[in-house]
């Protein structure tokens, strides 16, 4: 018939090497369990579809949380008269723009707030402040945190209109240091969506369950060595690496720019 013996005797690889994958995606998601196909495939060196339809073909889907914090009592106050000094603009550099924003992370039926500010062009967490209450303490002191990693001031620091950002204490405080206030239009939290990002992300990869801690020492570490891990190891989609090897990499870019000049 024409037909080579080869042909009818052939079977196919394919459901041996996506079983191997498929192991290979766990593993990832087991040290990583907020990481989508596109930065498993990042992490695996390997194309996004090939992975995007071995995760849909075995039901292998990442730890997301449900819902999200709205601050409404703040979205029943007055607009700020501080508008959005970043919008459509994007630093090319570090420490030109840090964005900020807090959550609250329940243990042991109590609440505990977490404020952090992150540089918009590494992505970098570069301060951080935890608090048993949401004032403009919480929020200030994470700042002078950011200012002490960094050791410089930012030209824009950017929030939304929260009364721990509205206040006049701290916006007296980042005004009277010459950076420039800017803020989210109110109810629209996409104009902060960086830091909202990190917070969805931020809890996933903390965990579920945070009364699984001993002791509010155990807790605060964990939420410590979570930041590292964000800064240090997790690797972002628009990146493709760790935010620290990203700053890390532009200032390799620089030393080498100024030795050929």
């Amino acid at each position: 018939m024409g037909v080579a013996k080869s042909v009818c005797f052939y079977q196919s690889k394919r459901p041996s090497k996506d079983e191997e994958l498929k192991d290979k995606i766990l593993s990832v998601l087991a040290s990583n369990p907020s990481y989508g196909h596109r930065r498993i495939a990042i992490a695996l060196s390997m194309g996004k579809k090939r992975v995007r339809r071995v995760m849909k073909l075995y039901g292998i889907k990442p730890y997301k949380r449900k819902g999200r914090w709205r601050k409404r009592r703040d979205e029943r106050r007055p607009e700020a008269i501080f508008t959005n000094q970043i919008k459509g603009s994007f630093p090319i550099v570090p420490n030109v723009t840090w964005v900020s924003d807090f959550t609250f992370l329940r243990f042991n039926s109590k609440f505990i707030y977490l404020a952090t500010f992150m540089d918009l062009y590494t992505r970098e967490i570069v301060g951080w402040n935890l608090s048993a209450r949401h004032t403009k303490d919480l929020v200030i002191n994470a700042f002078f945190d950011a200012f002490e990693n960094k050791g410089v001031l930012p030209k824009f620091v950017h929030s939304d209109q929260g009364v721990e950002y509205n206040c006049y204490d701290y916006t007296k405080l980042i005004t009277d240091l010459g950076v420039t206030v800017s803020m989210s239009k109110k109810a629209s939290p996409w104009e902060n969506g960086y830091q909202e990002s990190f917070y969805d992300n931020f809890k996933t990869d903390l965990g579920l369950e945070f009364d699984r801690f001993n002791s509010i020492g155990e807790f605060v570490e964990a939420i410590h060595q979570t930041i590292n891990y964000y800064n240090h190891t997790r690797i972002h989609t628009s990146l493709k690496m760790s935010p620290a090897q990203f700053r890390q990499q532009h200032y390799l870019r620089q030393i080498q720019f100024r030795k050929v000049v």
